[in-house]
């Protein structure tokens, strides 16, 4: 109980601290691009994202593009016989620039850490590697001209490792420092993730995000959503449960939900092939021409149920 009262104080301090912080999306933004690892990839949060604001502000047309890479480091680490030994993990240094100049976005997402301390327990050479990793990509965007909004990691379960769980506390907390220290625009998502676990594990003590402690169920997910989605200023969401109940306002909430997912399973394999990747074992995402055309086939559907 003791552990539970001060995961909850840290809670609130840090939430009180992130509704300080708001973003609004200018009205010349037209592309948003996510960076990541798996989680990023796997894109639950990102459609979550993507129809509730399609549906908040239908006149806007903003494209969100996923491009999150299973495996992939911000720190440039990978574990020994990682993947059974077939390849290391991808290292975003390696692709960056691409993305930058062949999609051109106007705006940029990045959550990183999962992967970064490379599942060992704390370590101050790993943690100086994600340190750095972090530091170059707000550089190499910047330096762009493009704003970065850096998202701090999703939980590991601690019950999966507890040693591996406090090093991704202690990378989510030293990325929020960033706001104080450097005035960076940083959204917590880890440390309502870990209190939304924890209350839910006083119900029921078999509660978990994920299986393998690591990538986040629906629920997991929406509260990535919900977190950024705050941080964009929208409020009205704070006492939402899930997705459902966040589109229940919306006429065809949930019709506009299943075409957007449509939407980003076909988009994000077409723009990681478009950008290029070193990752083995990838689905190649169909020529971008071809993918663009099932883009507009899907938005006209969308665009038909917004009216």
């Amino acid at each position: 109980m003791k552990r539970l009262a001060c995961i909850f104080i840290s809670v609130i301090w840090f939430q009180a601290q992130s509704f300080s912080q708001s973003y609004v999306i200018p009205d010349s933004v037209k592309k948003v691009v996510f960076l990541g690892n798996s989680i990023t990839y796997m894109g639950q949060y990102v459609s979550y994202i993507e129809a509730y604001m399609t549906l908040r502000y239908p006149a806007r047309h903003i494209e969100y593009i996923n491009v999150g890479l299973p495996s992939e480091t911000v720190s440039g680490l990978s574990e020994p016989g990682h993947a059974g030994g077939q390849f290391p993990r991808p290292d975003l240094h390696e692709r960056l620039e691409r993305v930058l100049v062949k999609i051109k976005p106007d705006l940029v997402f990045a959550c990183y850490g999962m992967n970064d301390g490379i599942y060992m327990p704390f370590d101050e050479g790993r943690f100086q590697k994600y340190k750095e990793g972090i530091e170059w990509l707000h550089q190499q965007v910047k330096g762009a001209g493009i704003p970065i909004i850096h998202v701090t990691p999703a939980v590991y379960d601690e019950r999966k490792g507890k040693a591996y769980s406090n090093v991704l506390d202690i990378y989510a907390d030293w990325l929020i420092s960033r706001r104080y220290t450097s005035g960076w625009d940083v959204i917590d998502l880890h440390w309502p993730m870990r209190k939304y676990m924890e209350e839910q594990r006083q119900v029921d003590s078999t509660f978990r995000y994920a299986e393998d402690g690591i990538h986040p169920n629906e629920t997991g997910h929406f509260i990535m959503a919900k977190q950024i989605l705050l941080f964009l200023g929208e409020t009205v969401l704070e006492n939402a449960k899930d997705m459902k109940s966040a589109l229940s306002g919306y006429p065809n909430g949930e019709a506009v939900l299943k075409l957007v997912e449509q939407l980003q399973e076909i988009m994000k394999d077409a723009w990681l092939t478009y950008s290029g990747h070193k990752r083995p074992w990838m689905k190649v995402g169909i020529p971008m021409a071809e993918a663009r055309q099932k883009q507009d086939e899907i938005e006209k559907q969308i665009r038909a149920l917004l009216k």
